[in-house]
């Protein structure tokens, strides 16, 4: 069952067209879809953005407002998921005032439990904990770059569609957040020793 059917898997950039295009004729049920569609990864990508779930949340729903609004103004020029992360990145950009001072509420990651005992979900825990301190280290725009492509698998031509940017910008921000990652994973490792 696609999609378009009500179910809660993602469906096909042409299917998700066909969606966007219901969306324009003022389809709620279509637009219902999309955002099923969307929401888990837009939560996720905005939750790692803002470092807060409740403004994630918020932009989430501000974003889906402006695809249900200006579903009309998609042009096809890219594909639908970089034009509606655009448009996240974009509104989170808004609703932050400083860029580079994440909110000290911070997503916590779900550790499978069974699948993993005690030990590893302390393990678990502490690896995303830790991740999470490192990725806070980044300036906004690196930390986008490296959730988009690690965490959402965009390519560097999507990613820069989505910030606005040329690619050549957004290698240069995934180069320099590797190298600060590479710093504060050094650092720690010094720290255990």
């Amino acid at each position: 069952m696609s999609v378009v059917e009500g179910a809660d898997e993602c469906s096909p950039e042409a299917e998700e067209r066909a969606l966007l295009a219901r969306v324009c004729a003022g389809d709620r049920t279509a637009f219902e879809s999309l955002y099923r569609c969307y929401r888990p990864r837009l939560l996720r990508f905005l939750a790692r953005t803002l470092w807060s779930p409740a403004a994630a949340e918020e932009v989430l729903n501000d974003t889906m407002l402006v695809v249900w609004r200006r579903a009309d103004t998609f042009n096809g020029s890219c594909k639908l998921s970089t034009w509606i992360f655009a448009i996240a990145y974009r509104t989170a950009l808004k609703a932050r005032r400083i860029l580079d001072d994440p909110s000290d509420e911070v997503v916590q990651d779900e550790a499978d439990e069974s699948t993993a005992g005690p030990e590893g979900v302390v393990i678990a825990a502490q690896q995303a904990a830790a991740v999470r301190r490192m990725l806070e280290g980044l300036p906004a725009e690196q930390r986008a770059v490296v959730e988009l492509t690690y965490f959402q698998d965009f390519s560097y031509r999507e990613i820069a569609a989505v910030l606005c940017c040329p690619v050549d910008t957004v290698k240069t921000r995934m180069f320099h957040a590797r190298r600060k990652l590479r710093l504060l994973l050094d650092a720690q490792k010094k720290e255990i020793a």
